[in-house]
């Protein structure tokens, strides 16, 4: 009997691998791990699923029996991958068993980043990392008014503007000058401060949190330098850290992901890696595009024509409604952020000393330029 294609993980990189690859190859066996219930649903929505009425169940778009007959699979949901023994190529699985594969792929994302905080209720803040968090976090806001958010990061300010639309006061909290602070400018993110505190987020910047204590059915926040603040929840957004331990322990190459090559193979034979988890060239990407670039490079690796993953230059779509953010990071840090204020937005161009753009943000009415600086970029991984 043929080994099957294993791919760990059934989130959106290791489902849409799955599909990219099956144009391809529609018969050799293919075995799917899930460690949750194994339904497609689309981890970005998650930030924006207050705004639009979302539950954990409307967020699912197919069901994982669906997914076993769209691409002609065996998923086995619920189920923990122990080990990983590259000389047999097997994995053993919390069950007992032993799975065979031909080649194996691991999408294995990324875990939230927990802030080292004082107090009694310093493990308490809630992380939304995938559907089930999802669920816990929505059924804790009943009754709630007001919601304490660890880090102005992507995901921290884009959780603040959906608690907006449930009538929820946010406070995001970050020791960094301004939101974004990894994306955009100082002055950028203060304008995006700016229109955000105008529909209704706080933010505290400057400052961090170092406890969190129990007060009545809420929390008090403990900030540096003494000042404190209540919340009826806290949640930490502070940042991924991708999963790297299962891959470390097999004796793979590891850094800040799991370390493959252009056609997203690790340092062991017939073992790939992509998504969140993953690093490409020295480049960990935790956005939808490059994990596209990565399924369609990888399904036609898997096909039998080793194919080397390419980045074009790669937008991230902020879902702040109240102020829409596109910005294409710059890659290098030998340049400087030039700005120019338009009606009703903000530009910032990443200019290297060669007068090359490296970069760009857009805020506001300035995204309706993104076409035309994105076709000036180079392309991040050619």
């Amino acid at each position: 009997m043929t080994a099957p294609v294993v791919i760990v993980g059934a989130g959106l990189a290791g489902y849409n691998l799955a599909r990219e690859w099956r144009k391809l190859d529609a018969e050799t066996p293919l075995v799917i791990v899930a460690r949750d219930a194994a339904d497609f649903y689309s981890k970005p929505m998650l930030s924006n699923a207050l705004a639009s009425k979302k539950t954990a169940e409307t967020l699912v778009m197919k069901p994982a029996a669906k997914m076993v007959d769209e691409l002609n699979a065996t998923v086995l949901a619920q189920t923990e991958v122990l080990a990983i023994d590259v000389a047999a190529r097997s994995l053993r699985l919390g069950s007992g068993e032993t799975v065979a594969y031909r080649d194996l792929v691991l999408a294995l994302g990324a875990d939230p980043i927990r802030l080292p905080l004082a107090g009694d209720a310093a493990d308490e803040p809630v992380s939304v990392n995938d559907l089930g968090d999802y669920a816990r976090f929505a059924a804790r806001l009943d009754g709630v008014a007001h919601v304490a958010i660890l880090g102005a990061g992507l995901i921290g300010c884009e959780f603040a503007n959906d608690l907006i639309a449930r009538g929820i006061v946010p406070t995001v909290i970050d020791p960094a000058e301004a939101p974004l602070s990894r994306l955009l400018p100082p002055q950028a993110g203060t304008w995006l401060a700016d229109r955000l505190g105008e529909a209704g987020v706080v933010f505290r910047c400057g400052v961090g949190a170092s406890r969190v204590d129990r007060d009545g059915a809420g929390y008090t926040l403990t900030l540096d330098g003494g000042e404190r603040l209540h919340a009826d929840l806290v949640l930490s957004a502070v940042g991924l850290r991708p999963r790297t331990g299962l891959a470390g322990a097999a004796g793979l190459a590891v850094a800040r992901g799991i370390v493959v090559d252009r056609v997203l193979r690790t340092s062991a034979a017939h073992v790939y890696a992509l998504g969140d988890c993953a690093e490409v060239a020295g480049l960990n990407l935790p956005f939808v595009m490059p994990i596209m670039q990565q399924t369609r490079a990888l399904a036609a690796t898997l096909a039998g024509t080793d194919t080397p993953v390419r980045y074009p230059a790669m937008p991230v779509l902020v879902k702040t409604p109240s102020c829409p953010t596109v910005v294409a990071p710059p890659l290098r840090n030998d340049g400087e952020w030039l700005l120019e204020s338009v009606e009703g937005g903000l530009i910032a161009r990443y200019r290297l000393a060669d007068e090359t753009l490296a970069g760009f943000a857009l805020l506001g009415a300035a995204t309706r330029e993104r076409q035309a600086l994105l076709s000036q970029l180079p392309a991040w991984l050619d």
